[in-house]
């Protein structure tokens, strides 16, 4: 069957999609260029034109992904309802328990980060301009009155660490956090950082 004829950017994307695929099935060590082109069925050397190294593809294809997380996350932050219940979406996808990214291609990005510098290029931005999304949003909804949070920045920062740690307990040790708990812990603390009950309500501010 004769192959369709793409243009620069869709084989690009194709060979992309294609490395997170092999990096998630066989880990960054392991994938080779081979894989990746044996699975579209072309050449080791077409591979080699677009990314000259292994490295750069893996690279790019963790940058791939992080910009379409990072796409859909201001989508949801996008929407045109309270700050409340665009965080709490925002906060459930990206959980381990919510329907976000493959969690073990980003747990394989972070050890090889801690290797390789342009991996870890990748994955701190992506940290920060999560972060810096979850904080602009904290700040609209002290600004609206719909919840008391002194340190925006601090709150996203405390979040993410809950949530990608959680991410390690599920997917690294099956068994270790039942899904249900890890959803209730996540909601509790975005209650308390926000400080709402589990209801939603704000609690009355403490007394000086």
């Amino acid at each position: 069957m004769t192959r369709v004829r793409l243009s620069v950017a869709e084989r690009r994307g194709e060979l992309l999609r294609a490395a997170i695929e092999q990096i998630e099935a066989r880990g960054v060590a392991a994938v080779r260029i081979a894989d990746v082109a044996s699975v579209l069925g072309v050449s080791n050397a077409l591979v080699l034109y677009h990314f000259s190294t292994k490295e750069q593809l893996v690279a790019a294809a963790f940058r791939h992904a992080a910009e379409a997380d990072l796409a859909h996350l201001r989508k949801l932050l996008g929407r045109r309802t309270s700050a409340l219940r665009r965080l709490r979406s925002a906060v459930r996808w990206y959980a381990p328990t919510g329907q976000a990214k493959g969690w073990r291609l980003w747990i394989e990005g972070w050890a090889a980060a801690l290797r390789e510098p342009a991996l870890r290029e990748v994955a701190q931005d992506l940290d920060r301009q999560w972060k810096a999304a979850i904080a602009e949003v904290i700040a609209e909804g002290v600004a609206a009155g719909e919840f008391r949070c002194p340190d925006p920045h601090g709150t996203a920062l405390r979040l993410t660490a809950l949530l990608d740690g959680l991410a390690v307990q599920l997917t690294s040790y099956a068994g270790a956090v039942p899904r249900a708990r890890a959803q209730q812990w996540t909601d509790e603390a975005l209650a308390r950082e926000l400080g709402l009950g589990l209801e939603g309500r704000a609690l009355p501010a403490p007394e000086q």
